[in-house]
């Protein structure tokens, strides 16, 4: 299992995404990260150039979401994990997004 971060962008980006009724479809995707957030199914693109390392998954047509991921095994409320998947956007493409 995987933990998930929001960095404060996504944060705001999910009520975003909420008030335009993509909720459920962005839960589900979350969902997949906290189990396997390489898992093929649904399809995922790793990106390249600055965004070297990152992951993004089609939430609908004009927005993503775009993670990375950190391998850090952790214990968090007696729950294992192996690593964090840290939710950089979700709403539009990849605006905004650069190396930290």
């Amino acid at each position: 299992m995987w933990d998930i971060e929001l960095t404060k962008q996504a944060a705001k980006d999910l009520k975003l995404i909420r008030a335009a009724g993509f909720g459920d479809k962005t839960h589900s995707l979350i969902e997949v990260l906290q189990r396997d957030p390489l898992s093929p199914i649904p399809s995922y693109e790793a990106l390249a150039g600055n965004l070297s390392g990152c992951y993004s998954r089609r939430i609908n047509r004009q927005h993503r979401l775009v993670y990375e991921l950190h391998q850090d095994p952790h214990e968090r409320k007696g729950v294992q994990y192996e690593g964090t998947a840290r939710i950089l956007r979700m709403w539009t493409h990849y605006e905004g997004l650069g190396r930290r």
